[in-house]
């Protein structure tokens, strides 16, 4: 993985650039940025800099031997370890390596829910077990197999528990020549210990503008298709890359009769699409419904606000956030758009699809049809 594969990010790629030509690469970083970002591929193209056996001036050769083998993701002295859905208590990441290697060379953008895809976990847990830990104390412990530095990539450290104390100090005192690479997107859920001993490089959502070109340039996408869908995404490349291959159209009619439902307040058809409909649809389906949902009311709040330039929608997409515009106020809308992220937050979190959509369906006709704003209950999004 080079820099330049990389869409965005440029003052990012400066500076881990700049480390190591200045010599002042630390042994331990987190990269911190949100679901398809880059982040991971942002670290990968680090460590192969940082391992070129020929630098360029601001990216790896991407020919030498040591490129060639990162390209792959097959050198030797380069480990990754991540959340898995163990079968026993012994098994660590290096049992499912070929899974992330070809997970990761389809989509070096991926999330947990792409990655959990791969296998049959049903309502498994993925975490980092206490086994892992222990094999990654005992791989670094060896010395370098071929290149300057030993890497170590951990994607979501999140999932490490108070196992993760185990890396304390080799996390603070490494082997000589030894590169901690921690890939997160939520700051909250790692251990503080573990944070005080890494340098943090932020790494921000891909702008509106970089999600737009790589659909146009990478995925021939129609101009006015790639806005919209970059829009949605809102500078996440893997949901754009999920609304790529959903059907829109169906989306759209779906949420259409939805929302008549539930501003005329019809509380058996509500109770119909709560039951059968939004159930059938399959969890990664009910998130991209509900994703696109959200983004069809970010327009509408645009819409609302003056804001024309900033619309990418066409046709009968356009034409029903301009009536919707009209109807409803921003503190309706914006209301309604933290009551559809905290129900996308419980589908990832495999909540049941009925009883959300229902309460779902019941708090937006509260909203829209009554103008009553009532606070969710905690305890349905756990």
């Amino acid at each position: 993985m080079r820099f330049e594969k990389i869409i965005g990010h440029d003052s990012v790629k400066q500076h881990l650039v700049r480390t190591v030509q200045d010599n002042r690469v630390s042994h331990a970083q987190l990269f911190l940025g949100p679901e398809g970002s880059g982040s991971l591929s942002l670290a990968i193209a680090y460590a192969q800099f940082v391992n070129c056996e020929d630098k360029q001036p601001n990216d790896s050769c991407g020919l030498c031997a040591s490129c060639r083998k990162y390209e792959k993701l097959i050198h030797p002295d380069l480990h990754f370890s991540y959340p898995f859905f163990a079968k026993s208590s012994g098994e660590v990441a290096v049992n499912y390596i070929e899974a992330w290697r070809q997970a990761l060379s389809e989509n070096p953008y991926l999330g947990m829910n792409t990655w959990r895809a791969q296998f049959d976990a049903q309502n498994k847990q993925a975490n980092i077990n206490i086994a892992e830990v222990h094999d990654i104390i005992k791989k670094l412990s060896f010395k370098a197999f071929e290149a300057e530095y030993k890497v170590l990539i951990m994607w979501l450290p999140e999932y490490l528990d108070t196992q993760g104390n185990a890396l304390l100090k080799l996390i603070e005192e490494p082997p000589e020549k030894t590169l901690f690479l921690l890939v997160a997107e939520n700051q909250d859920r790692i251990l503080n210990t573990i944070i005080s001993r890494t340098q943090l490089v932020k790494i921000n959502k891909l702008t509106h503008t970089d999600v737009n070109q790589y659909l146009i340039e990478n995925k021939g996408i129609d101009p006015l298709k790639a806005g919209e869908i970059s829009f949605l995404a809102d500078g996440n490349l893997q949901s754009a890359m999920e609304l790529l291959q959903s059907d829109s159209n169906a989306y759209f009619d779906l949420m259409i009769q939805w929302l008549r439902y539930v501003v005329t307040d019809t509380g058996l058809k509500l109770i119909q699409l709560a039951e059968i409909d939004f159930p059938k649809l399959g969890r990664e389906n009910q998130k991209n419904f509900l994703m696109y949902t959200i983004g069809m009311m970010r327009q509408i709040v645009l819409k609302s606000q003056g804001l024309e330039s900033l619309i990418f929608l066409q046709d009968k997409e356009l034409d029903f956030i301009t009536k919707f515009s009209e109807i409803f106020t921003l503190e309706q809308l914006s209301a309604g758009i933290d009551l559809l992220e905290k129900t996308h937050y419980a589908v990832e979190r495999n909540a049941n699809a009925k009883i959300l959509f229902l309460d779902l369906s019941l708090q937006l006709v509260l909203l829209f049809k009554y103008k009553t704003f009532r606070q969710q209950a905690d305890s349905i999004y756990i």
